[in-house]
């Protein structure tokens, strides 16, 4: 194993893999001129990754977020509604509920997967219930059957977020292709990256076309340009992100073979971890191979996760806590929101859960270090 002292550049949590055409198309982009939301590189994108991801219709957006806001939106989400949702995920989906007027309703998580535990689902459901959110968490899909077999049953829209699962499938077939409609990020941490950027994937063509009008202000297409009937957003993506998207596509399977062969390579020299009481993620359902987005570690106590992320970042090794539950979340909290939810499995994620550095960018010498220091720790 490395010693620390042949390595003593800091190692980011994540460093991006930018291999490919990037550059050859980013600079067609400048050469050219079409820099903006209207150059081809744009309806490229769309059309490649909604093929790849198994959808009829893609409309590329300026992020993850933007994506989510547009989805809800576009499916009438409104004031008086409850989405379905769970708690333990970037504040990005509840943001986007409540910024509708719409209540978000929260959901625990599964302590093996981390995803929201399916079986909670259907006590959840009321009269006020419109939509699902689903939010694939860290590399393994949530189980999608019963979610699909639900929202049928209660006539319920499904949202999918799969945000960090691009080129994941959900019993063979892709994350992304789920529900009625799915979004994705492209920032700069994901398999795919434009720097920022987002999309919407959907199958319905009158969906899709009103995703694009909300996305572009709500021009109307038959109407004087600068006269609106509703408010949308500018959430458009450029040329050059959507160039780079193109370019980080062409990449997809060589990139999913390093993110697994990361996970592998952890698995294997932190096994030792579990004895010490640690939680590893699981390596595979009866639907999906972990894609490993993140390595995420689960420490026995918060305060055993603070001195080993401490000695870490004194090796200057970058690390991540996981995401922090929604019902614990200060702003909802002063709006009045899930006041006396109780969420254990969440709970304990968010104040044990990190993970270490896994970007497609990481070296094997990094990867070495990495472990060394760990076991450094423990030694």
């Amino acid at each position: 194993m490395l010693h620390p002292k042949k390595n003593i550049m800091p190692i980011p949590v994540n460093t991006p893999l930018l291999a490919g055409n990037e550059l050859k198309y980013l600079t067609e982009c400048v050469n050219t001129g079409w820099i903006s939301s209207d150059g081809p590189y744009v309806a490229r994108f769309e059309e490649e990754f909604s093929k790849y991801c198994d959808r009829n219709f893609g409309i590329a957006v300026s992020n993850g977020s933007a994506a989510l806001d547009i989805a809800l939106k576009a499916l009438d989400i409104k004031a008086g509604d409850e989405v379905i949702m769970p708690t333990f995920t970037i504040i990005s989906p509840a943001q986007s509920v409540t910024t509708l007027g719409a209540t978000p309703v929260l959901v625990d998580s599964d302590p093996l997967t981390w995803n929201m535990d399916v079986n909670l689902v259907e006590a959840k459901i009321s009269a006020c219930t419109k939509a699902i959110i689903v939010v694939h968490i860290y590399g393994i899909p949530v189980d999608m059957d019963p979610i699909i077999a639900l929202a049928k049953k209660y006539q319920l829209k499904v949202v999918e977020d799969a945000a960090q699962m691009h080129g994941q499938t959900y019993k063979g077939k892709p994350c992304g292709s789920f529900g009625d409609i799915s979004t994705f990020s492209f920032y700069a941490n994901k398999n795919i990256t434009s720097g920022e950027g987002g999309m919407v994937l959907t199958d319905d063509k009158a969906l899709a076309e009103r995703c694009k009008k909300l996305r572009n202000l709500c021009f109307e297409p038959h109407q004087p340009r600068f006269v609106h009937h509703e408010i949308g957003w500018n959430y458009r993506i450029s040329n050059l992100q959507a160039a780079l998207g193109v370019a980080q596509l062409e990449q997809i399977e060589d990139f999913l073979k390093i993110k697994r062969h990361i996970g592998a390579f952890y698995q294997e020299k932190l096994a030792f971890l579990k004895d010490k009481g640690y939680q590893l993620p699981v390596s595979s359902t009866d639907a999906a191979e972990n894609l490993y987005w993140v390595f995420g570690i689960v420490a026995p106590s918060p305060s055993e996760k603070e001195a080993l992320v401490k000695h870490l970042s004194e090796q200057q090794i970058g690390t991540r806590p996981f995401f922090w539950a929604m019902h614990e979340q200060p702003v909802f909290l002063k709006q009045g929101l899930f006041q006396d939810d109780q969420y254990p499995v969440a709970e304990n994620l968010a104040r044990c859960g990190f993970y270490i550095p896994s970007g497609l960018g990481t070296s094997r010498e990094q990867l070495e270090k990495v472990v060394y220091q760990i076991e450094q720790y423990f030694a």
